[in-house]
Formats: C-alpha cells, sequence, structure tokens
C-alpha cells in the first residue's frame, strides 16, 4: 500500500475543486473501523495541518473557511429552506421504502 500524506489529501482536494468548485468541497471523516488513515491526519484535530497545507499552496482564507465547514451550514440551510416550503405546500409521504403505504392504526 502506498503511503497517503496530508500532501496527497490536499492533492485530492485540489483536483476536487478544479473539477467542479471550492464551493463543493467540504471536509468530513468516519475513522471508525478503518485500518489506516493518511499520514499526519489520524483524527478531526489533525484538520488544521490539513488546512495549514492548503493555505501554503494558496488557498484564500475564504476559500479554506467554506471548506472547514462553511459549504456544509450553506447546503444544511439550504435544504432546511427547501423542507420549509415543500412543508407549507405539501403532505407528507405515507408511503414506505418500498412503495406501500404506511400501515395506520
Amino acid at each position: 500500500m502506498p503511503i497517503v500524506t496530508i500532501g496527497v489529501v490536499a492533492d485530492h482536494i485540489e483536483h476536487i475543486r478544479k473539477l467542479v468548485g471550492v464551493e463543493t468541497v467540504g471536509l468530513g471523516s468516519d475513522f471508525d473501523g478503518i485500518p489506516r488513515t493518511p499520514k499526519g491526519l489520524d483524527a478531526v484535530d489533525k484538520y488544521p495541518a490539513l488546512l495549514i497545507e492548503l493555505a501554503r499552496r494558496g488557498w484564500t482564507d475564504k476559500d479554506l473557511a467554506a471548506v472547514a465547514g462553511g459549504n456544509m451550514l450553506r447546503v444544511m440551510r439550504e435544504a432546511e429552506a427547501v423542507a420549509k416550503r415543500l412543508q407549507a405546500t405539501e403532505s407528507p409521504s405515507m408511503l414506505t421504502i418500498d412503495g406501500k403505504p404506511l400501515a395506520t392504526e
């Protein structure tokens, strides 16, 4: 297995930014049950090192704030606004995941 470093993770993040824009990039993780982590990035408390690497590569404070949580917060606000709009105009679905009506008593 190749050794994955913070630099390799930063390369990946920059590739995503190049493909779809910084407004679509966000940091998230699930370290539970994985056998290996990138060197120097074994827990979320190491995210500052990743952000420092991106800053070293010329990322602006605005871009770093977006990646560090701003993008996720924006998406959640937008989802809440859509939910509120739909709740005002539509009733909840009474179907189960397999398309059958929810049993009512």
